[in-house]
């Protein structure tokens, strides 16, 4: 890997975790596009990260609320979103892993987030708060956040879809979405990480220093822009323009997987 490509990697994750539109998606597909093989499960954590970092930044605000009152109804809730997420993602853990390393769901996990999004933007809103918002609410969210595992179906983009599915008020349901990021990544690279542990020492398998480096940079600085965008545009912006697009990259990959064979 290229410092390049550690930084195009890194935009693409920082973009796509924040963006619903899949940062594992399009991390598999460039990661195809540029014929990289090894190192790719170091990169991920490391990038991976480096967004977590920027969800503490921006939130730090809300976390410490959190962890002064963690029992209120607001951690309780992404307890309970958390909890369906973790199971799913240990029952199907060796099935999401052939996922990623064969990317043979991707043109149709793209396909499913671009349903998924027109869906939630053409159900109508009950503007439903955190006062208002169940803990069956939450539950369903996490199945959703739980899908997302696989690559190709946005995290952001699936628990955005549930929460507002479910009649959240957007502004509600794009921080809780948020939120949830932090247990999802952090849990995701526990496991990653020991999976790595066992092949090695994460730094040396398949990677260097400087392109890691240059993408952690990379995908905290496009992850604290598109953070941003989305809290601030979020109760404006139209999820179809997100849904087409994905939509048609689905398309594309799907074309890719059975009729051409380039990437896939």
């Amino acid at each position: 890997m290229t410092v390049l490509q550690g930084i195009i990697l890194g935009l693409v994750q920082g973009l796509g975790e924040f963006l619903p539109i899949s940062s594992s998606g399009h991390l598999v597909l460039f990661q195809r596009l540029f014929g990289l093989q090894e190192g790719v499960l170091t990169f991920d954590i490391a990038v991976h990260l480096a967004t977590l970092i920027v969800v503490f930044y921006v939130l730090w605000d809300d976390i410490i609320a959190i962890l002064k009152n963690p029992l209120g109804k607001l951690p309780l809730l992404i307890i309970v979103a958390t909890i369906p997420t973790a199971i799913i993602g240990f029952l199907f853990s060796d099935f999401f892993k052939e996922m990623f390393t064969s990317g043979a769901s991707l043109g149709i996990d793209f396909i499913l987030t671009g349903l998924a999004l027109w869906f939630a933007e053409s159900v109508k809103s009950k503007n439903k708060k955190l006062k208002e918002t169940t803990y069956i609410d939450a539950a369903l969210v996490g199945v959703a956040q739980g899908l997302s595992i696989l690559p190709g179906v946005s995290r952001s983009g699936f628990t955005l879809s549930g929460s507002l599915i479910r009649g959240l008020d957007r502004e509600f349901a794009l921080k809780f979405s948020f939120l949830l990021s932090i247990p999802a990544i952090l849990g995701a690279a526990v496991k990653d990480g020991y999976d790595l542990l066992k092949l090695g020492s994460p730094l040396s398998i398949g990677v260097e220093l400087w392109p890691l480096l240059a993408g952690m940079i990379a995908a905290a600085i496009s992850g604290y822009i598109a953070v941003k965008f989305m809290l601030k545009k979020f109760s404006k912006v139209n999820l179809k323009k997100f849904s087409l697009y994905v939509f048609a990259l689905g398309v594309f990959v799907l074309i890719d997987q059975l009729f051409v064979g380039k990437f896939f």
